[in-house]
Formats: structure tokens, sequence, C-alpha cells
């Protein structure tokens, strides 16, 4: 029986996806476990894994790599030898080409094709890997392997017919759609590969300013991460009344603090606290205290929940991501700690799960490590409020108005943006002023 193989549901937002890749390919046998393609949802790349024994088969026109898809879009079919295409009558059993060898068969030259029309051929292993290192656009090819499948000898054949070309596949099926000469681009382009992004300057030139475009000037198309979270912050922008409120916290007991966790951490080899992490314990026992700021609209109802689940604005070279700790309320610091760096450090290498970029009750951003004191920070919907941190700097303070006495303290702004759709100015004055209680004498929620 065909089993269908949809555009998954990989996040609680997840509205629709880009299929990056396939990683099995028409006519593989798979089994439970085996990586079919590669997703990416809003800000996460993931692998998809079966759940069935048979051959993956992908319908003719229904390789839409490069393209976003809403979720439960058909994308391939898990089929049984000889098994057909639900509603047609009969399918050939598919097998698998020998790898190639340098017996006496004949060798046959590829000759760079268009594929079919929505059909995409298939291909050996090998020669999918050579044709990765030569810079192969496979699937322009025909192949002369059995039932027509790509093998080495078809990929080396095109390389050396055409050595000139460098070429991604990506950028080739999009020259294909845009109607781009790739021969005469590539002239442009001595000794470089042809990307996507080339082939899309190509097709749609930038219209001549009136006066000449400065020298290093650039253009290039908005990366999907990009447009998202442009969607967002806009949305956030048009949606909510926004308010922030900023107040300067005396920081020196929470410095102190956190050097004596991290002497400590460094002898027994445990997690250290990060302010961060040690401010998202103390605000998860601030939103104890007032629940307001830890709600959201649902329709015509506010919802507050009964649980912090506390997100961290997290700078990566591929743009803004928010991972979540769920249930800091009932985490220690060192459990908070340990979570957050290893969501962190998911971020960063491109592995972090989509359920762990969702689900966020209160968000903290912190700038302090480039030397920002105060800042606006937006609200990410729908939740109700955002905490901004600056800097910790010495300064010298009035300790003692009366005694004319001055100490150097540790210092910092806490900047709140608080929707006034769901809370009041008071309210959320009140939170921000417990939270600076909460900072400059630890012990209070230390004792919660």
């Amino acid at each position: 029986m065909a089993v269908e193989i949809l555009m998954p549901r990989l996040g609680w937002t997840m509205e629709e996806g880009m299929l990056v890749d396939w990683i099995k390919h028409d006519g593989d046998p798979v089994q439970p476990g085996d990586v079919m393609f590669t997703i990416e949802s809003d800000k996460a790349l993931n692998e998809v894994e079966c759940f069935e024994t048979g051959i993956f088969r992908i319908p003719p026109g229904s390789d839409v790599r490069g393209k976003m898809l809403p979720v439960g879009t058909l994308l391939a079919y898990i089929l049984q030898p000889g098994e057909a295409f639900p509603g047609e009558s009969a399918a050939a059993p598919v097998q698998a080409a020998p790898a190639p060898t340098v017996s006496a068969a004949p060798t046959v030259a590829a000759v760079p094709v268009a594929a079919s029309a929505g059909h995409m051929p298939t291909i050996s292993p090998r020669a999918r890997r050579v044709a990765v290192e030569l810079g192969v656009d496979w699937t322009a090819l025909q192949g002369s392997g059995r039932t027509g499948r790509i093998v080495e000898r078809d990929v080396r054949a095109a390389a050396a017919a055409a050595p000139a070309v460098q070429i991604s596949p990506v950028a080739r099926r999009a020259a294909g759609e845009l109607g781009v000469d790739v021969v005469a681009l590539a002239a442009q382009m001595p000794g470089q590969r042809i990307t996507r992004e080339h082939v899309e300057r190509a097709a749609h030139p930038a219209p001549t300013p009136v006066s000449a475009p400065a020298a290093g000037d650039t253009r290039t198309p908005i990366p999907r991460l990009r447009q998202v979270i442009a969607e967002r912050m806009a949305a956030s922008a048009h949606t909510v009344a926004p308010v922030t409120l900023t107040t300067e916290v005396d920081a020196t007991e929470l410095v102190k603090l956190r050097q004596g966790l991290k002497a400590v951490g460094l002898k027994d080899g445990r997690p250290v606290p990060g302010y961060n992490d040690l401010l998202a314990k103390l605000v998860a026992e601030a939103l104890r205290e007032h629940p307001q700021l830890n709600a959201r609209f649902e329709g015509d109802s506010i919802v507050t929940s009964a649980a912090v689940h506390m997100g961290f604005a997290v700078d990566t070279e591929r743009g803004l991501f928010v991972p979540v700790v769920s249930e800091v309320s009932s985490k220690s610091v060192r459990q908070i700690a340990a979570e957050s760096a290893a969501l962190i450090e998911q971020v960063r290498n491109g592995t972090v799960r989509p359920d762990d970029l969702g689900g966020g009750t209160f968000t903290i951003t912190n700038l302090g490590m480039y030397e920002i004191d105060a800042f606006t920070p937006i609200i990410a919907l729908p939740q109700c409020a955002i905490l901004g941190v600056g800097r910790i700097v010495a300064k010298q303070v009035v300790v003692d108005a009366e005694a004319e006495r001055v100490a150097i303290r540790q210092m910092m702004f806490l900047s709140l943006t608080f929707d006034h759709r769901l809370v009041d100015g008071a309210p959320a004055a009140r939170f921000l002023q417990r939270v600076k209680q909460f900072v400059e004498q630890p012990y209070l929620w230390l004792m919660n």
C-alpha cells in the first residue's frame, strides 16, 4: 500500500516549509530511520526520517526543491517493489543500478539535455559524489544506466564536454525558469562558479540609477530567514501598543553572586551560569508575583500562562533566533545554564529543533556585550513583554545622600517593553521595580 510523504509540521507555528534537498532519490530503497530529505522551516534546517520500509518514489512533477510549500503538501511516496503510483494501473519494479565497472561494457557519452517536464532523473550514489566533485549539474543529464539512471561515466563525459561552465544545480534550474543564458553568463564570470544569486541578478538587473552607484555597492536577494524576521518584526510593530520603561539598577550584588558561582563551577566542572541565566530565574520569580506580564491574546480572550517559558534572543551569522527554556520557575540556575548553553550551541550550528524556537511566554534580550546601555526591544508576538538588558559598568554613585558618601557600584539599565493592550503602565512598572529589587538583593529571589 502506498504511503504518502507530506510536508511535515516541524513546529507549532510552522505553516509552510522549503524542501532544501533530497537525501533519498527516486527509486532508492528505504527503511525506518533513513533520512529522506531536508526541510527548512522558519528558522531551522531539519532532516526528515523515514518510518516505513519500501521504495522511495518521487511522482512526476513533484520535485519541488527550493520552493516554499504549505504543511501537508505531497512530496513523495513509499511504495513496495512493483507497486504503481496511486491512480496508475501498473508499475515496473524499480531496481537500483549496479555500481559502474571498468569491464567491457561500452562507454556511452552522456548528452546534456533538459529533464522532461516535471520529471527528475535518478542517479547512482557514486555518480552523485563525482558530480559534486566536478561541479556537474546532474539534473540536466540523460542517463545511460539501466532504467535511464545516471552513472559515473555520464557525469565524467558531461564534465569533459563542457568544462568551462561551473554552475550549481539550483542555479541551472533557476536559469531554465528565468530564461538566462548560462554560457553567456559564464563568459562574464571567468573562473567563477555560477550561483542562483548570479542567475537572479542576470534575470532581473537593477535599474540604472540617475547617478552612478557608489563603488562597492552590491545587490543581493533577501534570504528567507531575513524575510521571516522582517515579517514578524513588522507584525509586532503594527499589532501591539508598545510602551518601554527604563530603570537603572545597582547590579553589584548580582555581579558578586555570578563571580562566586563561576569560581565554584570552574572547580567542580559544572555549568557556570551567565547573567542571562540569573536574570531568567529572577524574572521568572517576578512573573509569579505579576502574572499579567506572562499573558497573551488568544482570539477574544486573555490567556495567562501558569508556567514561565523563557526565550533568549541569540545573534548568529544567519540572523536572530529565540530559543526557549521551558519551566524556568521549577529549575535551578545551573539547570537553566546547562539548557540555555545547549540551545545556543544548537542554534549556532543549525541543529536546533523547531519546537525549541516556539512556545515562549517572555523574552530576555541582552546587548550589554556590545556596550549598549539602554534600548527599545520589540515584543515577540504573541507575548506581552520583553526585557532588554544593557551593559554592566562601574560608576561612582551616591550611596548615602545625608552623609554625602559616594561609592563605586556596578550599574546596569533594564528596558521593559510591554503591550499596553494587555497591561497598564502601573502594573508593568511594579513588575520592573520587583525585577530591580531582585537584581539588587539576590537573596530575595534565592529564598523564594
